[in-house]
């Protein structure tokens, strides 16, 4: 697949700040399968501002491949962390109040398992907001935030959860350890898909977990974005996609052992992963390594026809699309989230298609998404205007999202979304 016509040839800029990847990032071999290449497109949570607009975007490759030795999906190009993380982050946990409950659920399942209390310790990596940690805080434990988005670090600190500002690596792990920091529990939710050192991150959380600690690690699964062509779920953040059986080579690797899974709903499909120090291999993940086994999901072959689908889903919007279009129909979208920023630079969907994009988080309204330089409004802008539909970028909390616009859609708005296969709600 090539760049889309929307995004400018001259955007494309020699690039200081990425790394075209020859080797596996788990196995560090070279038999590395390219699959799918989705262009050059630009970063997908760089919002831009009105004095942006003029201004000359970076702009990445974007393929996938697979390893033939281990397993892992993976996007061959690197982007400098210090780009994609450290200022003007536009991602805040908080905003969502399905992955709110989510994580409080997760918390509080632990602290009951685990029997948590004011004499245990709990670290997140990627913490955000303190949208996870802030459970514990409520219930006296003490906890460690590690995030290195200074505002989001901010929000957390505010209302009462330690964070520390910083990437997480083996060099702040061995710091950590040596001021004394162990850990009972440690998070770390979609955080590993986007570390480039992922044996050294993997390492790290190793140093810092007690001997008869877990951490507790959700991830987006393989399997579903494969099945349900979930390709805007790639872009630059998202170094890695996960299979179990790439998961327990990339744990063993580095002296910890996947023991447990859950499949989770959410994100389009994850997993939440239970890993420990000790070797105690459950049903759930050996059910799970046979079943990739058994449908191929650890070898190219699964992969190969993926491009295909992506095409046929491309094609098929843009046919939906534009037929709305002609007939006078207006559009908006819901969701500024980088997914959403894949899916319309991939399918060049510009404003010649779409009027403007909703979301709730106040940091990203007043901006712009990247590349197609879509204006990013309020939710209430649903009600103000009522355009005829609105293509759901963020249909992943799809259904957070109708209940939440029940308005809308009483007055006759509907929804369109776009995976696994575009369709009117």
């Amino acid at each position: 697949m090539k760049p889309q016509k929307d995004i400018e040839p001259s955007v494309a800029v020699v690039r200081p700040n990425s790394v075209t990847e020859r080797a596996c990032r788990l196995y560090e071999g070279t038999r590395l399968e390219t699959f799918l290449d989705l262009g050059e497109t630009p970063l997908a949570d760089r919002l831009l501002t009105d004095a942006d607009l003029d201004k000359t975007e970076l702009v990445f490759p974007l393929r996938a491949a697979l390893c033939a030795d281990c397993s892992l999906m993976q996007i061959t190009e690197t982007v400098s962390p210090q780009i994609l993380f450290e200022h003007s982050y536009p991602y805040f946990s908080s905003f969502s109040p399905a992955l709110l409950e989510h994580s409080r659920n997760n918390a509080l399942d632990l602290i009951a398992r685990r029997g948590l209390d004011s004499n245990s310790y709990v670290i997140e990596l990627a913490s955000n907001d303190g949208y996870l940690l802030k459970n514990y805080v409520e219930a006296g434990i003490p906890v460690l935030g590690i995030d290195p988005a200074d505002g989001p670090a901010a929000a957390a600190q505010k209302i009462g959860v330690t964070t520390r500002c910083a990437f997480f690596t083996r060099e702040l792990a061995e710091q950590l350890r040596a001021e004394g920091v162990r850990a009972d529990v440690i998070h770390a939710n979609n955080v590993l898909a986007h570390v480039a050192d992922t044996n050294g991150f993997v390492a790290a959380i190793a140093r810092l977990l007690k001997d008869d600690g877990v951490a507790v690690i959700e991830a987006p699964y393989v399997e579903p974005l494969i099945d349900r062509c979930e390709f805007d779920t790639i872009y630059h953040e998202h170094l890695c996609y996960f299979s179990v059986t790439a998961l327990d080579k990339l744990f063993r690797r580095n002296g910890l052992y996947l023991n447990e899974i859950k499949h989770l709903s959410i994100h389009g499909g994850s997993l939440r992963l239970y890993v420990e120090s000790r070797e105690r291999v459950g049903e759930s993940v050996k059910a799970q390594l046979a079943h990739e086994k058994t449908r191929g999901i650890d070898a190219i072959g699964y992969f190969r026809d993926f491009s295909t689908k992506v095409e046929v889903l491309e094609r098929e919007l843009l046919t939906l699309l534009r037929r709305l279009k002609a007939e006078d129909a207006s559009i908006a979208a819901y969701g500024a989230a980088a997914k959403g920023a894949t899916l319309i630079n991939t399918a060049g969907i510009g404003r010649d298609l779409i009027d403007f994009v909703v979301d709730r988080n106040v940091h990203k309204q007043g901006k712009y998404m990247p590349g197609q330089h879509l204006p990013i409004r309020p939710t209430e802008a649903l009600l103000e205007v009522q355009p005829d539909y609105v293509l759901l970028l963020a249909w992943n909390f799809a259904d957070e999202v109708l209940e939440q616009q029940k308005i809308y859609r009483a007055r006759g708005g509907k929804f369109i979304i776009p995976v696994p296969a575009p369709h009117v709600v």
